[in-house]
């Protein structure tokens, strides 16, 4: 899992990096909001971002608020890293989208629970993601049928529109010009 550090202090912007790569993360970091955004943006940008509050350029809460306007199948899960700590920042990073706050100074196992969370969150998110495009692409396919399909209770087979009936699987595949026959890898390397 990828993830970016955005922290204008050298030191907490190294120590931070150094723990999630020891924890097995690939990290990205950046110097600033403008640098942070910009990796943002990418092809396949981090699944979480750990931003400071107070970054020159563009600030954690400004790249937070456009990180949550993104176009993802899966939002970027964002903790704030900051040494505000009043309960007015707190809600104005949460109002911001944030998803977590930790607040300077922290600890390592503070970080790397927070981050497993973060995990955990996105991976949620990752399979629901899936889930609903695999439901999409059903309703699709169930959209297909003509009204009243006759399902034999026993066998399974489908009545197609001759009368006839036929295991799903053939009907589909006859029937259906987004459907083409092909052998998969892991079949192609069976046959063999």
């Amino acid at each position: 899992m990828k993830i970016l550090i955005a922290e204008d202090e050298y030191t907490t912007r190294l120590m931070v990096q150094v723990s999630l790569e020891k924890w097995g993360y690939k990290v990205e970091s950046a110097v600033d909001g403008k640098e942070a955004w910009s990796l943002m943006k990418k092809q396949e940008p981090p699944d979480i971002a750990i931003l400071d509050w107070e970054m020159p350029e563009m600030d954690g809460i400004e790249v937070c608020l456009r990180i949550k306007e993104l176009e993802r199948k899966n939002p970027v899960y964002v903790i704030l890293l900051t040494g505000r700590d009043s309960q007015n920042d707190i809600l104005h990073g949460f109002d911001a989208g944030a998803d977590d706050y930790i607040t300077k100074p922290f600890n390592d196992e503070e970080l790397r629970s927070r981050v497993r969370v973060a995990e955990r969150v996105v991976r949620i998110q990752s399979t629901l993601s899936k889930s609903l495009e695999e439901l999409k692409m059903a309703l699709d396919l169930v959209e297909t049928f003509p009204d009243n399909v006759c399902v034999c209770a026993n066998c399974r087979k489908i009545e197609g529109e001759d009368a006839s009936w036929h295991q799903l699987e053939t009907y589909v595949i006859n029937n259906d010009s987004r459907f083409v026959r092909t052998i998969c890898p892991d079949c192609a390397s069976h046959s063999n």
